[in-house]
Parts: structure tokens; C-alpha cells; sequence
């Protein structure tokens, strides 16, 4: 619960604060206080949106949820954000320092018991964006493999799906044709229920309904095979008619993800 909540409002930068959302779960042996754990990632433009969200996030739907304790899933890497310093200064006064399977980690006195966590906790330059759009000959067709893809992906490490569900049923183009106020807008060429009026529409006749996985990553290497497990688990079910991705003309990044290079 404390996972879902903190990588809440965390589909997509053009209005959120940041991308954000669950990559896997950790078992006992796998965290420094032996519990069940979850990993979650949370993505922004800047190093210093991450620490201010990181802060936010944590000290607002981590520690306030039963049980919890939070430690860093990147105690490796260069950049690191003294987030735990900063959050033990909820315990006005009372908070105490100790040691974890060698980390240094806050004691917290909250009502439930102790808090902990972690001092810190690595950032690294990722990859948001990588996408690729399911076409099924109906709603069910399309949603069901979305929905396995989604569920391929989250077998692997260092990624996120981070709309809901992992799924994308509003998949936009950067900028408009018409109000050019807006920073993002339906993809129309995209849209079944408007491809005998747009020219030059993506979608073929017998196609009904099309979603995109758009995939967050630590690396190049995840986010190429996230994609790949995603497109053929995706493929496997019927009615499904095609699998294609967003070309965005460089606009959103400097990485593309030739979907032929990756299968």
C-alpha cells in the first residue's frame, strides 16, 4: 500500500511532478532488514525535482503508513540525496541512529513504534519514454494483451510501467495542430474511432482499439528488454493485428528503440 501510494499522480511529466511506479518486489534475503520489500522508482527532468519529490513522497505516504521502512535501492551509485537525514527530524529530538546490515539508518519514534530509514538514497541517470502500441481487433483483444505485456515486464529489473495499470489508453503527440496552448494532445492518427475521417490514419481497418506501454528505465539494456518481453507476450493473444511504437521526430529524447532491432 505505501508503494502504490508514493508512486501516486506519477503517469506522465506533462502534468505530474514525476514519473513514478513499482519495478518489483524484494524478498527477505534480498532487503537489509529481511522483510518483503518493493522497489519503486521515481523519475524527473532534474536531480533536484527527484530530491524534493523523494522527500515529499517518502516522508508524506511512506512514513505514514503502517509497518513500513524505507532503504536505498541504490546505495552504489555517485549521486546521493540525504533524504533521511531530512526526515528524521520528525522525531523532533527523539530520533536515534543505527546500524542495519552495515547501512546507517534513523530510528523514528511514531506512534505504531520506530520508523526507519535509510540516510540515503542513489539517483542515477535513466531513461524515460520507451514505448511501443498494442493494435487488437477489439477493446478485450487489445486490453488483454496490454495487460499480459504489463505483467511480462514486471518480471524483470531496473523498469516501470508507470500509467495505470501500466497501460496507456490516451496515448498523445507532442504539442496540437489546433490549440497550440497545449503541450500534448490525442494522437489522432492513433484513434479508431476517428480513422475514416483523419488522413493518412495509423490504423488499419480491422483494428479497434490500440494501447500503449510506455516504459521507464534505470538503463538502455532494461528498457530494450522490458520492450521485448512486453511485445511478445503481447502478441500471443488473439485478435491481436499489429504492434508499432511512438516516433516522436527526437522531440522527447534522444533515444529510439528500433522496434525489428529489439525482436
Amino acid at each position: 500500500m505505501a508503494a502504490t501510494e508514493a508512486t501516486g499522480f506519477g503517469t506522465s511529466v506533462i502534468m505530474c511532478p514525476a514519473e513514478a511506479g513499482i519495478e518489483k518486489f524484494a524478498s527477505p534475503s534480498e532487503t537489509p532488514d529481511g522483510r518483503p520489500g518493493v522497489y519503486i522508482q521515481i523519475c524527473t527532468f532534474k536531480y533536484e525535482a527527484l530530491e524534493e519529490q523523494l522527500l515529499e513522497r517518502i516522508g508524506q505516504c511512506v512514513l505514514t503508513a503502517p509497518t513500513t521502512s524505507v532503504f536505498n535501492g541504490l546505495p552504489d551509485a555517485e549521486k546521493q540525496f540525504n533524504v533521511g537525514f531530512k526526515l528524521k527530524f520528525f522525531g523532533d529530538g527523539m530520533e536515534s541512529e543505527t546500524d542495519i546490515s552495515g547501512r546507517k539508518v534513523y530510528r523514528i519514534p511514531i506512534m505504531e513504534g520506530d520508523f526507519l530509514t535509510e540516510e540515503n538514497f542513489g539517483a542515477v541517470a535513466g531513461i524515460a519514454g520507451g514505448n511501443f502500441f498494442i493494435f487488437g481487433d477489439s477493446q478485450m483483444s487489445a486490453l488483454t494483451a496490454a495487460e499480459v505485456a504489463v505483467e511480462a515486464i514486471s518480471e524483470l529489473e531496473g523498469t516501470i510501467t508507470p500509467f495505470p495499470g501500466g497501460i496507456v489508453a490516451s496515448g498523445s503527440k507532442a504539442g496540437a495542430n489546433k490549440y497550440k496552448f497545449l503541450k500534448a494532445t490525442a494522437n489522432e492518427k492513433f484513434c479508431p474511432s476517428i480513422k475514416d475521417k483523419v488522413e493518412n490514419t495509423e490504423i488499419p481497418a480491422d483494428v479497434n482499439a490500440v494501447y500503449e506501454i510506455v516504459i521507464n528505465g534505470i538503463d538502455e539494456a532494461s528498457i530494450k528488454a522490458a520492450m521485448k518481453a512486453g511485445i511478445e507476450a503481447a502478441v500471443k493473444v488473439p485478435g491481436i493485428k499489429k504492434i508499432s511504437a511512438g516516433n516522436y521526430g527526437g522531440k522527447l529524447g534522444k533515444y529510439q528503440f528500433k522496434l525489428h532491432e529489439l525482436l
